[in-house]
């Protein structure tokens, strides 16, 4: 029902609301010695999780589009986040986020008002 009654945008709002939390732990663990960082491949999540909603069958289930960060200048005690990058990161997700959102907001309206019967 989700997705005939939002399309994509209902998932594409959980993989972006996902991919924040997963980019907010990447700028939390920026001193971490070791840690590796993370983020989501926007479009190969998306595309497993249609499958899914299908019924097709998906290698990855929850853990699609997940994929390592490679550094631009790795750090001596192994830590892979760029502060800069994650920072840009995250504004241009939280964009892309209220973008979804505005959709989603739209649709909510415009079956309200049919509802009302305005």
């Amino acid at each position: 029902m989700n997705e005939r009654l939002f399309g994509i945008h209902g998932a594409a709002l959980s993989l972006r609301s996902q991919r924040m939390g997963v980019i907010a732990s990447n700028i939390a663990n920026a001193a971490t010695p070791g840690y590796k960082a993370r983020d989501i491949d926007f479009n190969a999540a998306l595309d497993a999780r249609l499958a899914d909603a299908r019924g097709d069958a998906t290698a990855d289930g929850p853990n699609a589009g997940m994929v390592w960060r490679r550094p631009t200048m790795p750090s001596l005690d192994g830590n892979t986040v760029e502060l800069n990058r994650e920072q840009v990161a995250f504004a241009e997700n939280a964009v892309a986020y209220s973008a979804t959102l505005s959709f989603v907001q739209g649709k909510v309206n415009t079956i309200t008002r049919a509802l009302k019967g305005e």
